[in-house]
């Protein structure tokens, strides 16, 4: 299984209804997109201090394997939210951190 890590420091007026729609969206295309298993997303919770280096929000899917993670991250709709997504967070792809992890 794949666990795609995606955290994000999203520009100060970037509203809560336009990160909500991001993430809903987001949650549609996994819900309909074969090998995605699973999503999560909303803001940072932990509380150690300054770890979190700006990334304030971020969002969670799993995957079946790598070949659905591949098969997402050139879906059409993931391009466009991904463009949704750097057009909000600060400087742009600077404010995006993608990590992922085989489990």
């Amino acid at each position: 299984m794949i666990r795609h890590c995606v955290f994000l420091r999203f520009r100060d007026e970037v509203t809560a209804q336009e990160r909500q729609s991001i993430y809903r969206d987001l949650q549609k295309l996994c819900d309909n997109l074969p090998g995605a298993l699973a999503i999560a997303y909303g803001g940072n919770v932990s509380p150690e201090a300054g770890m979190d280096k700006g990334y304030s929000e971020g969002f969670i899917l799993d995957f079946a394997d790598a070949t659905a993670r591949d098969a997402y991250l050139v879906h059409p709709e993931h391009q466009a939210i991904a463009g949704r997504i750097v057009a909000a967070t600060a400087d742009g792809v600077a404010g995006v951190l993608v990590f992922d992890l085989e489990v």
